[in-house]
């Protein structure tokens, strides 16, 4: 056996998914000739007015009229405004919503399984691998009748990752819910032996077989990711495995042995995207960290305190783990493909309520969400959106509360606008009153200048500066962290897009999260996907030469972990409330918007916080950089 090393280079692979259904090829290459020639229609569809984007009215007419041609190749036919989460196609998600395509295809007659590959325009970006079995749900694999059938069989499968036993497997140990079961890393020759050789030596209950899998252009060798409770002494938890690859050059198979390479056609509005973080809810977060840098050589990289992370009584504790590769990045480019950076967030709950604690309750512990990174995150987010109001399909994303982007208050207008008390209250009368402001102080997106200009009383209007702070009052948190650093336009399109924002130092961090995916029926928790971009620093050192670029600039959203389990239990208590006023119970709905109104509180009072938390990391991490140990532990303590 070759000598240890203390740390292997992996790199970002693929991750696998398991999942109900799986359609043959030729349907889905049915969707994606009828969404490349929907494209081309749209570039006759006006933008709508007041609105930076489509006029979707008209792309939903465009959408039909494909119908002659293309028919409805989808999943599920529905009226835009009928969409909902639960019971998509994950495939078709990631075709409609954001321009993914088919690239690689396993559907071998005598497998009992069907798997896809997707990827973006990009091939050596993310790669989702999708695998069903082709007669089974995956809740119906452990039922003890259909459990009994499939191990009677003695077929076996030409490629073990596709081995329909994998699928009972995972299904048995995730409550038969679809989900994200691999993650897969690609590793250098010589790789796998020396990771095989840890975990043999330290965690040998975690190795899922006896020797790796060998295949033409390939060696293959997986581990379960996690231990059911204290590391070294439980057992393992066999549901999510990780899997680690080592890919001979000549290779002729794409990302994994048993998937064919499948022709594409990225439509022009699809932009690449590159992995970025792949995120676990686990029982034993220290334990799962001690697992990785036992055999990975990851050391923690950020934490997350308790106290931090906590929405109403749902607290969580969050440690960000990783590689540390000798990997310089020179330009944004650079930064933006990067796939050497390897970055696990690690989530464990410390009360018996949030999403967390439901997760682990339901499925068990695995993979919350996948992150992916693009170059501009508005951009994606805004043509996601729209399709789905044309088409009916793709994502629809967790509606964040409009306060976190900014409010107009009497307050703000006395003490940053210089109205005097009386003015302010007849200021905000006179909004309300055109429609300009509702009844939470939130102002209109589509409030324009000559708009309020004609709602406000003529003293006003003299005012230096009173409407453009109205105007700004639509993003004046964000303005508060960027100023001028972004366009009004710019602005704009990420509060009407729900795109959530954080800074660290000179970094800047877009992010969204998708509705739950994989989802059978409402109410149920699942994981989701995370969209980002990272805006990274292009400032000069003392020498004058341009700062090499820190992987994964701009943080995690210390700032935005709060806003997404806030935005999580919001949503939760939203649907609620809707079904409550289904049910005609009033008492329920009442409590219900009772929730969402606290949520929202806790996010207002905790922004300031939270943004002093994030200045103080940044400037922790500063320190550290420049060797000044003591004023990092001042920081740190303060």
């Amino acid at each position: 056996m070759p000598a240890v090393p203390s740390a292997v280079a992996v790199r970002f692979s693929h991750i696998h998914v398991y999942t109900d259904h799986v359609r043959p090829l030729l349907e889905y290459k049915k969707l994606e000739a009828k969404l490349n020639d929907f494209a081309v229609s749209l570039s006759q569809v006006e933008k709508s007015a007041g609105e930076a984007g489509l006029d979707v009215a008209s792309g939903r007419q465009a959408w039909i009229m494909q119908g002659s041609k293309h028919g409805d190749p989808v999943k599920r036919v529905c009226e835009p405004d009928d969409f909902k989460p639960s019971g998509q196609d994950l495939v078709e998600q990631l075709l409609v919503g954001m321009g993914w395509r088919v690239t690689g295809c396993g559907d071998d007659a005598d497998s009992a399984t069907r798997s896809v590959l997707l990827t973006s325009s990009d091939p050596e970006g993310v790669r989702f691998v999708l695998t069903s079995h082709k007669s089974s749900r995956l809740d119906q694999l452990v039922s003890p009748e259909e459990a009994a059938a499939k191990r009677s069989r003695t077929e076996v499968a030409k490629f073990d990752h596709f081995d329909a036993e994998h699928l009972r497997r995972f299904a048995t140990c995730h409550n038969g819910r679809q989900g994200i079961a691999v993650l897969g890393f690609v590793v250098p020759a010589g790789g796998l032996d020396s990771i095989w050789a840890k975990y043999a030596e330290l965690h040998p209950k975690l190795i899922l077989s006896e020797s790796a899998k060998v295949y033409a252009g390939a060696k293959i060798l997986e581990v379960y990711a996690y231990y059911k409770g204290e590391t070294g002494s439980s057992d393992a938890d066999q549901g999510t495995v990780l899997r680690f690859i080592e890919v001979a050059e000549d290779a002729a198979f794409t990302v994994l042995p048993g998937l064919d390479r499948v022709e594409a056609k990225f439509g022009s509005v699809s932009q690449p995207a590159y992995c970025d973080h792949w995120v676990s809810n686990v029982i034993s977060r220290t334990g799962f960290l001690k697992t990785l840098e036992d055999t990975l050589g990851f050391t923690p990289k950020v934490d997350f305190n308790a106290g931090v992370v906590a929405a109403g009584e749902a607290q969580i504790e969050s440690t960000v783990t990783g590689n540390s590769p000798d990997v310089s990045l020179q330009d944004k480019q650079s930064a933006l493909k990067d796939q050497s950076q390897v970055y696990l967030p690690i989530n464990n709950a410390l009360s018996e309520v949030g999403h967390v604690n439901i997760f682990l309750r339901e499925i068990g512990q695995g993979v919350q969400h996948i992150a992916s990174r693009v170059e501009d995150l508005g951009a994606l987010i805004q043509r996601a959106n729209e399709n789905r109001k044309m088409t009916g399909a793709g994502f629809s994303f967790l509606q964040v509360p409009m306060s976190y982007y900014g409010y107009l208050t009497s307050k703000q207008l006395v003490t940053d606008a210089k109205l005097a008390p009386e003015a302010a209250e007849r200021c905000l009368a006179a909004l309300r009153g055109a429609g300009l402001l509702d009844s939470k102080n939130i102002v209109a997106l589509d409030a324009t200048k000559e708009g309020v200009t004609a709602a406000l009383p003529e003293e006003m209007r003299q005012q230096p500066g009173v409407i453009e702070f109205i105007l700004r009052a639509r993003y004046s948190n964000l303005y508060k962290l960027l100023r001028d650093h972004l366009s009004e336009e710019a602005y704009l399109r990420i509060v009407r897009n729900h795109i959530l924002v954080d800074i660290q130092g000179e970094d800047l961090l877009l992010q969204i999260f998708t509705s739950k995916i994989l989802m059978r029926n409402d109410g149920e928790e699942a994981p989701f996907l995370e969209f980002i971009q990272r805006i990274c620093s292009e400032s000069l050192d003392s020498s004058g030469c341009p700062r090499k670029i820190k992987p994964g600039c701009g943080g995690f959203g210390i700032r935005n972990f709060l806003t997404l389990f806030l935005s999580i239990e919001v949503s939760k208590a939203s649907g609620a409330r809707a079904e409550a006023e289904k049910r005609g119970d009033h008492r329920a709905a009442s409590f219900e918007v009772q929730r969402v109104e606290a949520f929202t509180a806790q996010l207002d009072e905790s922004n300031p916080i939270l943004t002093a938390i994030s200045d103080a990391m940044t400037a922790e991490g500063i320190a550290l950089e420049k060797g000044d140990t003591q004023e990092a532990i001042r920081l740190c303590k303060g």
